[in-house]
């Protein structure tokens, strides 16, 4: 096992995991440097890691009337609500650099409705947290506020996507115990759990790396690491 301090459950040698989640893992740690803790900790569960980072590219990266940056407003808005560390901080990163602004992420975790953010964003993060908090109450009140705000109908259920897997994830993320790490914003794995996936990474054969670069790679969950 890489660290016990990445999850309550058991976070599997990189050598031990399926193919197909190991090259991506690979891709990750090539292109970022280091592998967050949220691959290690779902790769527990290789078909619910398949899952979960197949519909977080379906909404965090598709074309969409909704902005990168307003995607993670969205996370971090919710996950502070859901008071998921782990999330607000990874998600926080990122949206400082969607955004281009270094002060946008602690703004929206504390009080979206002070932040420096646009009348047509706080309408979304206002929706997006009566959909966590209290989506019973959702009605077409809701819908004609956000029409008038721009948002289309298929914008209104991405909002609410975003939302209700972000739920998912805060829970999980809470459950397992999920940690965070002093030296990296993206919530890297700890020094000694890092040194180990290098060295796990570092065995690997030189047949299967170049096999791994040659093939067409899923972009589960890493292409937004492009940006840091």
């Amino acid at each position: 096992m890489t660290s016990p301090n990445i999850s309550r459950y058991p976070v599997p040698d990189i050598a031990d995991l399926p193919e197909d989640i190991r090259e991506m893992i690979l891709a990750v740690q090539e292109k970022a440097g280091f592998v967050p803790n949220v691959f290690l900790a779902m790769a527990h569960r290789p078909d619910e890691f398949r899952a979960f980072f197949a519909y977080h590219d379906i909404l965090m990266e598709k074309d969409s009337g909704l902005s990168k940056a307003e995607r993670e407003m969205i996370v971090v808005a919710t996950s502070a609500d859901n008071g998921c560390l782990y999330c607000v901080i990874a998600h926080g990163a990122i949206l400082r650099i969607r955004a281009k602004n270094p002060l946008i992420a602690d703004q929206v975790a504390v009080n979206y409705r002070k932040a420096d953010i646009t009348p047509r964003q706080k309408a979304m993060r206002g929706f997006a947290m009566k959909v966590s908090r209290d989506s019973r109450a959702v009605g077409d009140a809701d819908f004609e506020t956000l029409h008038g705000h721009g948002f289309s109908a298929e914008d209104v259920w991405d909002i609410a996507g975003i939302t209700a897997f972000f739920g998912l994830s805060n829970r999980m993320a809470n459950v397992r115990c999920a940690r965070t790490t002093s030296f990296s914003p993206w919530a890297a794995v700890p020094a000694k759990a890092a040194e180990g996936v290098s060295k796990q990474l570092r065995n690997l054969s030189d047949a299967q790396r170049s096999r791994s670069r040659s093939r067409s790679r899923p972009n589960w969950g890493h292409r937004h690491l492009a940006a840091s």
